[in-house]
C-alpha cells in the first residue's frame, strides 16, 4: 500500500510516521508513505499557497492550483491515480468499518486543509471522500491525516503479528473490547480475574465475550443496535440489564 500525504507542514508528519508499528511497517516497506510540501507546488514567487476569500471574511483560504500540481505530480511519479480524502470536520465520521475499506486500497492521498480551507473548486475536481475524525476543529488536517494513517496502516497484512491481534480489539466486531490483565496477579489488593487463571479457553473465551457486551452496554450502547448478536448474546444482555440498579433505585 502507497499513502502520500499533502500538507504544509510535512516534517510535523514525517515525525510521528518514523515512530513505532508504523515506522517499522515503513521500514520494513510493508507500507509506502511519503509527505509533500504544498509549498514546493506553487508558483507564486513568495511561495504563498493562500489568499483572502471572495466574498469577505475572515482568514485566508489555501489555493487550487498547488493543491492540483501536488496532485498531478503524486499521479506521475506512481503512476497511478490516488484515492484522495480530504481531511474535515464536514466529512464523514471515521469509523473502524471506514479503516478496513480504506485498507484495501493500493494507493490512498491524504490531502490537509489548513487556515479557513481550501478553494472548493480543487475539492469538486479531485477529492473522492470527504472524512472527519470528530466533531471538533483542528488548526489543519495533518493530525486528523495521522490518525487515518495509524488506524487504517495496523491492517495491512503484515505489518502486525496476526490478523488476531486487531480482530479481538475494540469496533472491530462491533463491540468494545474485554479488559486486559498482566503481571502481577495481585497489584494494591486487586486479583486478576479467576478465569483468566483456570487455562480453560473455552470458559476464557465465553468471559471475554460476557465483558465485551457488558461494556458496550454500558459504554456505548448505540453500537448493538448495529452489532449482529447471537440467540446467546442477547440472553446474556437481558440477564445483565436486569442486575442494573434503575434510576430510582441509585437515587435511594
Amino acid at each position: 500500500m502507497r499513502i502520500d500525504i499533502a500538507t504544509l507542514f510535512p516534517d510535523m508528519c514525517e515525525t510521528v510516521l518514523n515512530e513505532s508499528i508504523i515506522g517499522r511497517a515503513r521500514k520494513n516497506e510493508l507500507v509506502t508513505l511519503y509527505c509533500h510540501n504544498i509549498r514546493d507546488y506553487t508558483q507564486d514567487k513568495h511561495n504563498r499557497v493562500d489568499d483572502t476569500p471572495y466574498g469577505g471574511g475572515m482568514g485566508m483560504v489555501m489555493q487550487a492550483d498547488p493543491i492540483f500540481r501536488c496532485y498531478e505530480a503524486v499521479k506521475e511519479r506512481s503512476n497511478s491515480k490516488p484515492y484522495v480524502i480530504y481531511l474535515s470536520p464536514q466529512g464523514t465520521p471515521l469509523k473502524q468499518k471506514k479503516c478496513l475499506s480504506l485498507a484495501q486500497h493500493q494507493h490512498l492521498l491524504l490531502l490537509c486543509g489548513h487556515y479557513e480551507g481550501v478553494d472548493e473548486r480543487v475539492l469538486e475536481e479531485i477529492v473522492d471522500e470527504e472524512i472527519s475524525i470528530g466533531d471538533y476543529v483542528l488548526t489543519g488536517g495533518e493530525l486528523a491525516a495521522l490518525v487515518l494513517v495509524d488506524s487504517v496502516v495496523r491492517l495491512c497484512e503484515g505489518v502486525l503479528a496476526s490478523p488476531e491481534c486487531f480482530e479481538e480489539e475494540s469496533h472491530y466486531n462491533g463491540l468494545l473490547e474485554y479488559p486486559q490483565y498482566t503481571r502481577p496477579e495481585i497489584w494494591h489488593e486487586k486479583r486478576v480475574p479467576e478465569i483468566l487463571l483456570s487455562g480453560h479457553h473455552a470458559n476464557i473465551n465465553r468471559w471475554r465475550r460476557e465483558k465485551e457486551l457488558e461494556r458496550t452496554l454500558c459504554k456505548r450502547p448505540d453500537m448493538l443496535a448495529q452489532c449482529e448478536l447471537s440467540e446467546a448474546d442477547r440472553k446474556y444482555l437481558d440477564t445483565f440489564q436486569k442486575q442494573i440498579p434503575s434510576d430510582d433505585q441509585t437515587e435511594e
